[in-house]
């Protein structure tokens, strides 16, 4: 499947075939030179996209931040530049580079950049078996 969206009409990247091969330098190379990043707080790039795992790079500037939200599956945020606060109601953690930190479903959590910063976030959405009937 290749990933098309308004921000990349050509869909250039496969996110889902049978064995998907994900270039993180040229992903991170990219992310900076597309008009989300260079006009705005942040930028993302979906590198895989399946029913049950979705793998997203992101890139914060200094100071941006995604607000409090939460996820519908558990989630990994592997920190690749930069350092990030990471945190939920009940705590929080500053990220370094090499960094993982991981968190359940449902909890409600925040990212702040604390300095320019590109992660890996990975999602395991809640598997729903659909059943026939």
């Amino acid at each position: 499947m290749n990933e098309s969206t308004p921000q990349r009409p050509e869909g250039e990247r496969t996110v889902d075939a049978p064995l998907v091969t994900i270039d993180l330098p040229r992903f991170m190379e990219q992310i900076k030179k597309e008009p989300a990043w260079l006009n705005g707080p942040r930028n993302a790039i979906t590198v895989f996209k399946s029913e049950r795992l979705r793998i997203v790079l992101i890139a914060l500037h200094s100071g941006a931040e995604l607000p409090t939200h939460s996820a519908d599956g558990i989630i990994s945020v592997h920190l690749l530049e930069g350092r990030v606060q990471f945190g939920t109601a009940e705590e929080s953690v500053q990220l370094e580079r090499g960094q993982l930190v991981a968190l359940h479903e449902k909890i409600p959590h925040s990212v702040l950049a604390l300095e320019e910063s590109l992660f890996l976030l990975t999602l395991a959405p809640v598997f729903k078996p659909t059943y026939g009937g």
